[in-house]
């Protein structure tokens, strides 16, 4: 088939889309076709914030002279969108951590008795973040202490976060400087709302301040708390083995896929699957066992600490339902598509949406409560287990499958690089110094059906990596990555330029890792934060030699992941026409200002060669100006010896030879 028709990058996903067409069943891969985006919103120049509207603000000179009815300037409206935009993305990455962040009192309390502390470690390294002691302290008390200065995070209306201070002091000032320092999270969407509705702020420059401090609050709040607290009581990842793509699942079995983004319920059930209860009652029905999935950003949070197999990100859910082979897809919240519900009456798929704030229509609801985890996972499965009886025959059955390394923390990382007793981001910052690295980008963001979906993350991971940059990659951009086989060490042999190479063949990894769901992405900061501490570098966020790039993205949580890293001082390019596009001012703003105050850009790129070019581009431009040797393939200055894992853990036991790691 020609490569310019394909509405998916992925050959598996592409033979269920052929065969879906071929039974007369839509996707969201026709839909984009049959539905054209509106040329006005697309842009940013349709204000829709009142009654008196929609105003459309279009014309040969509309910067300067279109006006709403109120008299809203396009640079206004523009501005307004986005913030907009910032807020809601805000909003569903916060309430999730919000939900977390009571799942762990209630577990601390013993409310929630099916959930304990699973990593005691992560519990008292996040405790010294927020000044609660811990020394010989019952650990549930020190837990909950934990979970009720995060809860405080969300209604503080005074002051600041408490995780702003993980992040570099120059970067800390820059952020004070330009009054962007968050001060609670609700309190920070509740006013960005407030500023966009009509007659209130309508300052493009002022309107957008607001927005970074409102994306501010989600990285540094709402995502770092998430992902602090599904460490702690979930285990911190470590690299795993696992499988990606729809060969994951099997004809004998029972196929039960956890779809949505928080990972309380999907954990619950990995737990309970592997019952011998409930293996029994599954041979009761005829399986042979029960097989559990993952689909989108639940996947990552499973496969990343258990292993649990991938199906692929957000083009791939109606996908796998065509399979004919799930019996059962448990959703949340987040990147659900409703669609899903009809297209399960074609087959015998059971949708079961759990969360109490999202319900579709003609799916099974089963309510989720933490306080009760165990006894609704087990009515799940069991779900799963008796519709495994009225699976049908048809369905495009894909055998297809690649192997996947996955889960990639800001411990593992900083462990991989020196062991527990000399964990350090010392070689990364020695290898970027020394040009074997030439920089670092965060590819993430999600899949989206008005491209080849999947295929412009492709390129730009197998164009990066051969450029001797490391790749950090979350949400589904790690799923287009996986379900393309691109997360595994033999990938660096393969593609991977010859620094980047030889640093992964030394430390033993992957040139793209795999650091979680799309909260996940609060890890990098973290990491670029620890990167600028060791020194050599930066003494900031801003200025690094790196860059992120959210190639296919579609929802409001990746415009307000761009912005809190734009904030923080790294560029950013979204793929696409731009949101605010229609407006040249508000185009500077993002650009030109925000590099000059943060040293975080925002772009947007419909062109993914263009893409590379800009991101390869910032990275040289950022090696120029910490006068770092001059990037050149294969050459490489003076640096420390690179030590495999094996030199690393001799030099572990001389050092500590009582303790087994």
């Amino acid at each position: 088939m020609d490569k310019h028709l394909m509405k998916s990058a992925d050959e598996a996903s592409e033979k269920i889309i052929e065969w879906g067409e071929a039974h007369k069943l839509e996707t969201c891969f026709e839909r984009a076709e049959k539905l054209k985006q509106c040329p006005i919103g697309e842009t940013g120049a349709c204000c829709k914030v009142c009654h008196m509207g929609p105003c459309r603000l279009v014309g040969k000179n509309a910067e300067e002279e279109a006006r709403g009815i109120c008299g809203a300037t396009l640079p206004t409206v523009a501005a307004r969108n986005m913030v907009r935009m910032i807020a809601a993305g805000t909003a569903a990455h916060s309430d999730h951590a919000r939900d977390m962040a009571f799942t762990l009192l209630a577990a601390a309390t013993g409310e929630a008795k099916d959930f304990e502390i699973k990593d005691v470690r992560k519990l008292y390294r996040v405790a010294g973040y927020l000044d609660i002691e811990f020394e010989g302290r019952p650990v549930n008390d020190v837990a909950k202490d934990v979970a009720l200065k995060f809860i405080e995070d969300f209604g503080r209306q005074k002051g600041e976060l408490y995780y702003l201070k993980r992040a570099p002091k120059k970067t800390q000032e820059r952020w004070r400087k330009w009054g962007v320092a968050p001060r609670g999270i609700d309190r920070e969407v509740c006013e960005a709302m407030h500023r966009t509705s009509v007659g209130v702020d309508h300052e493009p420059d002022h309107l957008l301040l607001h927005g970074l401090r409102t994306a501010i609050a989600d990285g540094w709040g709402g995502c770092m708390i998430a992902t602090d607290i599904t460490d702690i009581l979930f285990g911190t990842p470590r690299p795993v083995k696992a499988e990606a793509s729809f060969g994951i699942f099997k004809e004998d079995e029972v196929n039960l896929v956890v779809h949505g983004h928080e990972p309380s319920l999907a954990e619950m059930i990995v737990d309970v699957a592997s019952e011998p209860d409930m293996i029994a009652y599954a041979k009761s029905k005829g399986a042979k066992g029960i097989n559990l999935g993952g689909m989108c950003c639940t996947a990552n949070e499973v496969l990343m600490r258990h292993g649990i197999p991938t199906a692929g990100g957000f083009t791939n859910q109606e996908l796998g339902i065509m399979t004919g082979l799930v019996d059962a897809m448990t959703v949340d919240v987040q990147c659900i598509m409703p669609a899903i519900a009809e297209l399960s009456k074609k087959f015998h798929t059971k949708i079961i949406t759990t969360s109490e704030k999202a319900k579709i229509p003609g799916a099974m609801h089963v309510e989720y409560d933490e306080h009760r985890a165990r006894e609704i996972a087990r009515e799940i499965v069991k779900i799963a287990c008796d519709n495994y009886q009225n699976r049908k025959t048809e369905g495009s059955h894909i055998t297809d499958k690649f192997p996947v390394v996955a889960g990639f923390s800001h411990e593992y990382i900083e462990y991989m690089q020196g062991g527990r007793w000399r964990a350090s981001f010392r070689p990364l910052n020695d290898a970027i110094m020394a040009g074997r690295i030439r920089g670092v980008v965060g590819l993430a963001g999600c899949d989206n059906p008005r491209v080849p979906s999947t295929g412009i993350h492709r390129y730009l991971a197998t164009e990066l990596i051969k450029n001797d940059v490391l790749i950090v990659s979350t949400g589904c951009g790690s799923a287009a990555c996986g379900t393309a086989g691109y997360l595994t060490p033999e990938m660096a042999l393969e593609h991977a330029g010859p620094g980047l190479r030889e640093v992964c063949e030394a430390i033993g990894i992957p040139p793209i890792l795999h650091a979680g769901a799309c909260v996940d992405n609060s890890r990098i900061l973290t990491i670029l934060s620890a990167m600028a501490e060791e020194g050599g570098l930066s003494d900031e966020i801003g200025g690094m030699p790196g860059v992120g790039i959210a190639p296919e993205w579609m929802s409001e949580k990746a415009i307000a992941i761009g912005c809190y890293f734009c904030g923080s001082g790294v560029p950013i390019i979204f793929g696409g026409e731009s949101p605010v596009g229609a407006s040249q001012e508000v185009t500077r703003i993002m650009t030109d200002v925000w590099w000059e105050r943060f040293k975080g850009p925002m772009h947007f790129e419909p062109d993914p060669e263009k893409m590379l070019a800009l991101a390869l581009d910032y990275i040289d431009k950022a090696r120029e100006a910490l006068k770092l040797k001059k990037y050149e393939p294969g050459k490489f200055g003076a640096e420390r010896v690179l030590m495999d894992m094996a030199a690393r853990r001799e030099l572990e036991k001389a050092a500590k030879p009582h303790i087994e790691l």
